[in-house]
């Protein structure tokens, strides 16, 4: 009793639903294996083995000697297995259509994002070009810096013309007597305190 009663669970409480625990299984891996078939069944050498095949089921059960029959007019064998087949085909098909539908979707989701730094980049750069022009156009040119030259050349020529007429010209006002050699010396003129001769 006791025993029965550790298996089944305590019995104020409700059993807890029994739960089915279905195989694991690796959904990438068995994407990859789903678009492998489906690619292969895409070619033309699926196409190729499997017109072999049923050419060489219908013939061995058509021309083959009645005992060795094993799947005798009407085929019934081989349609099941053509509906085994496509019934199975079209899911990895479907399978193999949501992943390429994933990848273009992240594909596009990337374009989008490159694109929208792309346009960023290129808005960027457009105003740094106009800011550029602008500032260019705010600076010296050359032919500008060449008149401001020549201009303060001329006035610089025009200084040192007019310091140098300036240090020609003579000294206007009263000069020292020493300074004037044209001029007699007028303490030649007066008499010498010596004695008078006596005729005089």
């Amino acid at each position: 009793m006791a025993d029965l009663r550790r298996s089944t669970g305590r019995l104020d409480q409700p059993r807890e639903p029994g739960r089915i625990s279905l195989p694991r299984y690796d959904p990438e891996a068995f994407g990859q294996w789903a678009e492998a078939i489906a690619r292969f069944m895409g070619t033309a050498r699926f196409l190729v083995y499997m017109t072999v095949a049923v050419v060489g089921w219908i013939a061995w059960n058509t021309l083959a000697p009645v005992s060795l029959r094993f799947d005798p007019y009407t085929f019934t064998f081989l349609t099941l297995l053509l509906s085994v087949q496509a019934s199975y085909a079209a899911p990895l098909i479907l399978l193999a259509q949501n992943r390429q539908a994933d990848r273009d979707r992240l594909s596009l989701d990337e374009d989008r994002r490159r694109a929208a730094m792309q346009k960023a980049d290129t808005e960027y750069l457009a105003r740094e070009i106009a800011s550029l022009r602008v500032a260019v156009g705010e600076v010296a040119t050359r032919d500008f810096l060449r008149s401001e030259l020549s201009r303060l050349a001329e006035e610089l020529d025009e200084q040192a013309y007019r310091r140098h007429r300036l240090d020609r010209r003579p000294v206007e006002g009263p000069q020292p007597p020493d300074s004037r050699p044209d001029l007699p010396d007028s303490r030649a003129n007066l008499p010498s305190k010596g004695p008078r001769p006596p005729g005089q």
